[in-house]
């Protein structure tokens, strides 16, 4: 620990810099503060745990929910039946190729045909779900979009990303289109969903993707294709071109009445995490299930809040909305966004250098996402300082708490 006088040495050159340092007060906000802006898509929304409002003969929510966050929503008036934790950020695995497809999925032709390079399936991470794609073999743009939705190949997520320019340029483009939805807690690192740091997204903006994606036609028939024969390899002898036979690894396709589809999504480091949407009475809902305690119930507990989103249809009063591309949406508040459970703040915005690297090496290696490390550092010991001078021993016990408690 520093003494006194070489902690002011330290502090001394960046003192000037607090005020962007320090993006959050020290000190407790006082009892007669107004509250904090509303959350995207509602005040009620950025508060942590089960928010539901229900009138008289709602149905109750289903009591064994594990789910660290999900969101139950109506896809057209976007209003927001039930929700617990939806804006906090984890990490979203496979889910996040409903953005990728949503960037990506209008700029080329479904009959058009592309000869795979061999460099188009390097760097894929390790451990990753493929498809089974092969360099120097023509496959037509709606094969790999299959392979994307069905078998949530990596290849054919890389093979599309090089076809619109390259990983860097898509990442580039999947962030900008969160933005342009209003998707704030979401950051992109790696295309495909592989497990990146800094990579996250929400419950919310996760059923914004997909409730933008199934306006597309094409993505809305990709996504609720059940199974299908992919192109395989030359036969040597015979010169002819086989197949093979991929299935779609949503489990709830074809076993949960109308469901339209979306997007399941796994990996050791994440969790599971599932987007669903289903149709009954022409009424079509939207739920999002994050991080349970185990893999099948990402699909139970999306089934679960299905059925009662169905009963609870007009029994409740909505707790916030899906907004709208353009639309105006109040700025999640520091501390607020995210929820529940000691949330994270969003990362911030990387410079393109930053993007540029962490997206050329995300795929080729697992990072686990952890982003914890020892000792304050320099920024944390001017953070000493500043309690020290304005709150004293106050303050250095806010500051302990608040690293003892994961921020």
């Amino acid at each position: 620990m520093p003494t006194c006088s070489k902690l002011a040495r330290v502090i001394a050159a960046p003192v000037a810099a607090l005020p962007l340092l320090l993006a959050a007060p020290v000190a407790v906000a006082a009892p007669n503060e107004p509250p904090p802006p509303a959350a995207v898509g509602g005040e009620r929304l950025g508060l942590p745990g089960v928010q539901v409002a229900p009138l008289a003969g709602a149905p109750a929510l289903p009591g064994d929910l594990t789910g660290q966050s999900w969101i139950v929503a109506d896809a057209a008036s976007g209003e927001v039946l039930a929700a617990s934790n939806p804006h906090l950020r984890l990490a979203p695995a496979s889910t996040l190729k409903i953005l990728f497809a949503d960037t990506v999925l209008p700029k080329f032709d479904r009959n058009a045909v592309h000869k795979v390079a061999d460099a188009e399936i390097q760097g894929i991470g390790a451990g990753s779900s493929l498809v089974g794609i092969k360099e120097d073999l023509e496959y037509r743009v709606e094969d790999l979009w299959r392979g994307v939705f069905l078998s949530s190949g990596n290849d054919a997520v890389h093979v599309l990303a090089h076809m619109n320019g390259g990983v860097q340029q898509t990442v580039a483009e999947m962030q900008a289109r969160a933005e342009a939805l209003q998707a704030r807690d979401t950051r992109v690192v790696s295309p495909d969903g592989y497990d990146a740091e800094g990579q996250v997204s929400s419950a919310y903006d996760l059923t914004l993707f997909a409730r933008a994606g199934l306006r597309n036609p094409d993505f809305r028939g990709y996504c609720a294709t059940r199974d299908m024969l992919f192109p395989g390899a030359v036969d040597k002898n015979t010169g002819q071109r086989g197949s093979f036979g991929i299935a779609n690894t949503n489990r709830l396709l074809g076993k949960y009445p109308g469901l339209i589809g979306v997007k399941n999504g796994f990996t050791t480091n994440a969790g599971s995490t599932f987007v669903g949407a289903a149709e009954r009475d022409g009424r079509t809902l939207l739920v999002t299930v994050m991080h349970p305690t185990s893999y099948q119930k990402v699909y139970d507990e999306t089934a679960a809040l299905l059925d009662w989103g169905f009963a609870a249809a007009g029994k409740v009063t909505p707790v916030g909305k899906l907004v709208e591309e353009g639309e105006t949406a109040a700025p999640v508040p520091t501390g607020q966004a995210g929820g529940a459970a000691g949330a994270p703040a969003p990362p911030p915005h990387p410079s393109p250098a930053a993007t540029a690297t962490a997206a050329d090496t995300a795929s080729a290696a697992h990072t686990g996402g952890d982003g914890d490390g020892d000792g304050l550092g320099p920024v944390g010991w001017i953070a000493v300082a500043l309690a020290l001078t304005s709150g004293g021993a106050a303050g250095l016990l806010l500051l302990n708490r608040r690293r003892a408690g994961g921020g």
